[in-house]
């Protein structure tokens, strides 16, 4: 049996404390459509890694790097939860290869903001707290909270699992400030997939769709359902939702 055309290129970035390990159940089923997926890892987040001094400004020119170097075109370029930094500092910069960016219950920063900045001043505090306490300035999500806010809808044997995965995530690319990003004048089909039972990003009587979405002009919306980590709970919701995102103009 031939194997089907491949008609479009997936980079798959991921979250805070993830790899692109966390992309695994998606990227198979985007493969198994017909697609070439790439999901790097970025830097300080391998095994091996030195997360010491590893900033968002790093993190973003690997993954411009990593296209560059692979000579990637005709990309859907799309960003989970932290991810979402990465495209809005990389897309720019690919333009003449991005054919669409997708953000997953992700970030859509402007200038100057910062992740820290984007959450509750408690949560803010919290990883500070654990970065400060750490030997290379990486910081850590306590079980309990991946449990109750970023994977409530797994059962705990699951949760436990993929928490073991995650790794201290570089503090100062959670610090660091947005590059001024005019998203219109991308020129590229914006879109948000946002999971209705997102506690991370979404406040229980938060606006729907979710606030972050409104941040991207002219954009598609999907909703799924599922967590914060619906990549990994959701995986074939996520796969079908970016598919249909395709056939957007």
């Amino acid at each position: 049996m031939a194997a089907p055309d491949i008609t479009e290129t997936f980079i798959l970035v991921h979250g805070a404390w993830h790899g692109g390990w966390g992309w695994r159940p998606v990227a198979a089923r985007l493969e198994a459509a017909g697609h070439a997926v790439h999901a790097p890892t970025s830097p300080g987040l391998a095994p091996g890694d030195d997360p010491t001094g590893v900033g968002l400004e790093d993190a973003a020119d690997a993954l411009v790097a990593y296209v560059e170097r692979h000579d990637l075109r005709n990309l859907a370029l799309v960003g989970h939860s932290w991810g979402g930094f990465l495209l809005s500092a990389a897309a720019p910069r690919l333009a003449r290869r991005v054919a669409r960016l997708v953000y997953i219950n992700a970030f859509v920063p402007l200038a100057g903001e910062s992740m820290v900045s984007l959450i509750p001043e408690r949560a803010a505090a919290m990883y500070a707290q654990r970065a400060a306490a750490s030997v290379d300035n990486t910081t850590t999500v306590p079980l309990e909270l991946w449990k109750a806010v970023f994977m409530q809808d797994a059962g705990a044997e699951a949760q436990e699992l993929v928490h073991s995965l995650l790794t201290p995530h570089p503090f100062s690319t959670l610090t660091d400030p947005a590059a001024d990003v005019d998203y219109a004048a991308l020129g590229v089909p914006l879109a948000y997939v946002g999971s209705r039972e997102d506690l991370a990003m979404v406040a229980p009587d938060a606006p729907w769709p979710p606030p972050f979405a409104e941040r991207l002009p002219g954009r598609t919306f999907a909703e799924i359902g599922g967590s914060h980590a619906s990549i990994l709970t959701r995986p074939a919701e996520v796969a079908d939702a970016l598919l249909a995102l395709m056939d957007e103009p």
